[in-house]
């Protein structure tokens, strides 16, 4: 089986830019005759950019027309002007920074840690340092060529704000094992979710597709067509007066599908910035300052030695806070 680490990540391949492109502003127009999906006609003018380089800018938001974003498979009109914003080049290889880490679990091949809340997992536009990849690549000083120089020994991700367990190969033949797992559903995680209100039922599953939200590139959403299949499992651990506390397991690891689903259910994560209610966040005893998504307990075999291994994380400092002041 030939093991695709982006797509284990839910993210798109992108090929490095050539140096002629990067950092620069391209400005196309469509000519009379032209014909056919935006991606494929720009990746024919734009010398230096792949079509799946393109198909990322846009994505991001990078491609525009008339200052308005576009979809990779718009069709094109006879004398639309698009400008393509290539950002420039991040350093191939982040650097190691001293930062501090909670590690739950080490062995020669794995470690388990707890991410607190606003640390970015690995560097990307904006983020160039003070990542989790750049501190584990201090921790671990033979990480580098683990999985690639961009994310080294990453196998899955949590948003920056949300808190809780991550597991990190250290070794390629452990991040092999671990990828694997995670295709075939062999590692269980489960998230303990603050919400607004309640779900229907104390406990349920949702199933759907996810994919990009219509209208706000930003965003996931629940759609019947284009998307990816999201399966999360839910069971109401307490019911307040204004919030729940949900625990969710999931057996697919699309962008955001928690954050998604909840809000399907009519029970948006409190503190939750793009899917939630700021309405309802400030009528809380104690305002979230960060969606209220914890990564609690994480079980799966060892990718090596086979043997059983399962951890969890106390809720945060933060998340407590809120909970607390909501009986």
């Amino acid at each position: 089986m030939t093991l695709d680490l982006n797509e284990c990540l839910g993210e798109a391949s992108e090929p490095t830019d050539s140096d002629d492109v990067c950092g620069s502003v391209l400005m196309f127009t469509v000519p009379e005759g032209a014909a056919g999906r935006l991606d494929a006609w720009l990746s024919a003018q734009a010398a230096g950019l792949s079509r799946a380089r393109l198909q990322a800018l846009i994505k991001l938001g990078f491609v525009t027309c008339g200052g308005m974003a576009v979809k990779a498979n718009d069709k094109l009109k006879i004398g639309q002007v698009f400008e393509v914003i290539v950002p420039p080049p991040e350093p191939a290889e982040p650097l190691p920074e001293e930062m501090p880490l909670c590690i739950v679990h080490e062995d020669s091949d794995l470690l388990v840690l707890d991410k607190p809340p606003g640390l970015v997992v690995h560097p990307a536009p904006g983020h160039a340092a003070g990542t989790l990849v750049n501190a584990l690549l201090w921790h671990c000083r033979d990480l580098s060529g683990v999985g690639g120089v961009e994310r080294p020994g990453i196998v899955h991700r949590l948003d920056k704000d949300t808190s809780g367990l991550m597991v990190v190969a250290k070794n390629d033949a452990a991040m092999a094992g671990l990828v694997r797992l995670f295709q075939s559903g062999g590692i269980v995680k489960e998230y303990l979710a603050l919400v607004h209100g309640a779900p229907p039922k104390i406990s349920g599953t949702v199933q759907s597709l996810i994919g990009r939200h219509p209208s706000n590139r930003k965003k996931m959403a629940v759609v019947h067509r284009n998307g990816k299949q999201a399966v999360t499992h839910y069971r109401v651990e307490c019911s307040l007066r204004q919030v729940s506390l949900v625990r969710c397991r999931i057996e697919t690891g699309r962008t955001h599908q928690i954050r998604v689903h909840m809000l399907s259910l009519g029970c948006p994560i409190a503190g939750d910035a793009l899917y939630g209610r700021t309405s309802a966040d400030k009528l809380l005893p104690v305002v979230p300052c960060r969606q209220m998504l914890h990564a609690a307990r994480l079980a799966f075999k060892h990718p090596l030695s086979g043997a059983d291994m399962s951890f969890e994380a106390p809720l945060p400092v933060d998340f407590k806070t809120v909970l607390d002041d909501c009986y």
